[in-house]
């Protein structure tokens, strides 16, 4: 009895362990590039920007939800303006450039500013994870994205804070009022759940 329990609780152990190869340190540190974010004063501002390339970024006083995520991954030594750069330009028809904005080839720009080509790049590349109603399924570090007022799509980093109930964790997220970390998870239609880079 003792060596099945043994086997049981090994193979648990094991399954659990290669269902979430999350490395805490990456999470952490993901986390706390998103939630210092929240510190700083940044007016939301959507304008195309000529920005460098690779490791371009608008000027730091503006930003989106997108910029949030982009300037948080920085900090892990990811850029996703050139990730998803070289990946539009080699399967450009997967992304919804062409489709949503009427663009013809790739745009260092602004491509990887823009919400569902992040998603399509999380797809391709993270783990894409269930979108359910409890928010115990959403983990530090998590990225989700919903559709606002049936149009905007959005996206925000999971953090390793709850609300004050201690049913959903926290997000942070620029919305309009400049990164915040709220309690919004269920606000809005999630239209994805992905997890990369950690």
């Amino acid at each position: 009895m003792y060596k099945i329990a043994l086997a049981v609780c090994c193979y648990w152990f094991a399954f659990s362990t290669w269902a979430e190869p999350i490395s805490t340190a990456r999470t952490q540190q993901l986390i706390s590039a998103a939630l210092e974010q929240t510190q700083s004063r940044v007016r939301y501002n959507g304008t195309y920007f000529k920005i460098a390339y690779p490791n371009g970024d608008v000027p730091a006083e503006f930003g989106v939800c997108t910029d949030v995520v982009i300037r948080a991954y920085r900090k892990l030594n990811i850029d996703l303006q050139q990730l998803v750069h070289e990946d539009i330009r080699k399967s450009f028809a997967i992304y919804p450039a062409k489709r949503n904005w009427g663009q013809t080839k790739p745009d260092t720009n602004i491509d990887h500013r823009r919400v569902p080509n992040l998603q399509t790049f999380f797809t391709r590349y993270g783990k894409t994870l269930p979108v359910t109603a409890n928010g115990n399924d959403y983990k530090p570090g998590d990225l989700v994205t919903w559709m606002v007022s049936g149009s905007l799509p959005h996206i925000g980093v999971v953090v390793d804070k709850k609300s004050d109930d201690g049913e959903r964790p926290l997000i942070v997220h620029n919305i309009g009022a400049g990164p915040q970390l709220e309690d919004m998870l269920f606000e809005f239609k999630i239209t994805g759940h992905y997890r990369y880079g950690l």
